[in-house]
């Protein structure tokens, strides 16, 4: 029999780390290879590990909810026949009990030479903190600066919030980590009377950890659930995706000077356009032609002509982003949102477009996105007229500034001008709705570049090929 370590794989160049939603397999099943063991999620992706060998499952290192990192063994896998990866070693190998003993002994006697009262900084726990238990709600942005300057769950809780409903910003926790030093720690924990013994260059007596989890806090209180008042309302917990799509809202509208431009189009030259070749160009190219490559298309050349949109903003710096890549805003089944992106969205002909929309469009209903294929976006575009709505105010996709919304597409009577004279007709129109950020876009760049967008509508080329 042989052992084999299950590691995280690298998702993408952009993903470090994920978190594990369901464990598919328990401990003491049979694997097969190839067979999926685990569910885990990045930001906005859910896929499946797969095993490499087939075996039996003989250890789970972490449990749901645990965030891994790439490369990290999760879980270890007993094989027959030829060797594979062994299985990790203690790295500290245990003494005898006498020789245990006596090395306690001699490392607690040695390291009084050194006590001293343990300053805040001292106090900072160096184990992985998990925010997620904590009764407060924390936007993930907040969460990861928390985890890299080793802030405490204790620590957060106790900072002040000025969002929404006392909520922490990221302007919050950062004032809070450079006034760190000014003030006391926030413990978990009564401090113990005893001093602290600091043992520099001395290691650690281990400690048994079952599954690389630490152990539970003796007074850890279970998360309290809303009581329905009479009895007679259904109350949901949020999904996990859900949770993180509620955090990037707030955070975008607590983080952007949201403000709107509006624009009404006449789209009857792209209507009838479509109308005269979709069966052509499915029967010739196997892909459908929807509105959303031509609008894509579209949107990707006004980008062109107004670079000073397809930017994003550092603290006190603008990031003039050199490719264009293009989100693409689709609502899942289950109700939730997720942004899949076009890559250099300029350089796509209006087949490569359209294939680029109903590859990510079929990939995100079936749940079969990467990480990559959300990550990267300079600019989003969103379809609100899919559900009937005429216009709408869309936030702002982080860290970008500016998201554009598409309005059903209606008939409507309009003025129609001619050479002979004006005459009522029936146009086929629609709203563009163009939120922005305000600190960096000012309201004549926001409104050019949606008339743009409306001017290369109008103009479109019905006798163009595809």
């Amino acid at each position: 029999m042989a052992r084999f370590e299950l590691k995280l794989p690298k998702m993408g160049e952009s993903v470090a780390e994920a978190t594990i939603t369901n464990w598919l397999k328990a401990v003491g099943d049979k694997i097969e290879m190839d067979e999926a063991v685990l569910e885990i999620a990045t930001d906005k992706v859910d896929s499946e590990v797969p095993s490499e060998v087939s075996g039996i499952l003989v250890e789970q290192l972490f449990q749901k909810d645990d965030l891994v990192q790439v490369g990290q063994t999760i879980a270890i896998i007993e094989t027959e026949g030829g060797a594979v990866v062994p299985a990790p070693v203690a790295a500290v190998e245990v003494p005898t009990p006498i020789a245990a003993v006596e090395e306690v002994v001699k490392t607690v006697e040695a390291a009084r030479e050194y006590v001293a009262a343990p300053t805040p900084s001292q106090t900072i726990s160096n184990q992985p903190q998990d925010y997620t238990h904590s009764e407060k709600f924390f936007s993930p942005l907040v969460r990861n600066i928390a985890k890299e300057e080793g802030v405490s769950v204790a620590e957060l809780e106790s900072i002040s919030g000025t969002g929404n409903d006392g909520r922490v910003t990221k302007n919050d926790i950062l004032d809070y980590i450079k006034n760190r030093g000014n003030a006391p720690v926030a413990q978990a924990a009564p401090a113990v009377s005893q001093p602290t013994v600091v043992t520099p260059s001395v290691a650690e007596v281990p400690q048994p950890v079952v599954n690389n989890q630490q152990p539970a806090t003796p007074n850890a209180q279970p998360k309290a659930v809303p009581v329905s008042v009479n009895g007679q309302d259904e109350i949901i917990e949020m999904d996990r995706m859900r949770k993180l799509i509620s955090g990037y809202m707030v955070q975008s509208l607590q983080t952007s000077a949201h403000v709107q431009s509006f624009i009404e189009v006449d789209v009857t030259a792209i209507w009838d356009w479509r109308e005269k070749n979709k069966n052509a160009f499915e029967k010739r190219e196997g892909e459908k032609l929807t509105f959303t490559p031509i609008f894509m298309e579209i949107v990707a050349k006004a980008l062109k002509d107004f670079p000073m949109m397809n930017i994003s903003v550092d603290g006190d710096y603008i990031v003039k982003k050199k490719n264009i890549n293009l989100g693409m805003a689709a609502a899942l089944p289950n109700g939730n949102l997720i942004v899949p992106v076009i890559k250099n969205a300029d350089q796509l002909n209006l087949l490569g477009m359209a294939k680029a929309v109903n590859d990510l469009g079929n990939r995100a209903k079936a749940g079969k996105l990467k990480p990559d294929d959300t990550q990267g976006g300079t600019y989003t575009v969103t379809n609100v007229g899919t559900f009937g709505s005429v216009f709408g105010t869309p936030i702002i996709n982080q860290p970008q500034v500016g998201i554009l919304a598409l309005g059903a597409i209606r008939k409507v009577p309009a003025v129609i001008e001619t050479p002979e004279g004006d005459f009522i007709g029936i146009r086929k129109k629609m709203f563009l709705s163009h939120s922005y950020d305000h600190r960096v876009v000012d309201g004549a760049l926001g409104g050019s570049f949606v008339k743009r967008v409306a001017d290369y509508m109008e103009a479109f080329d019905e006798s163009r090929s595809f």
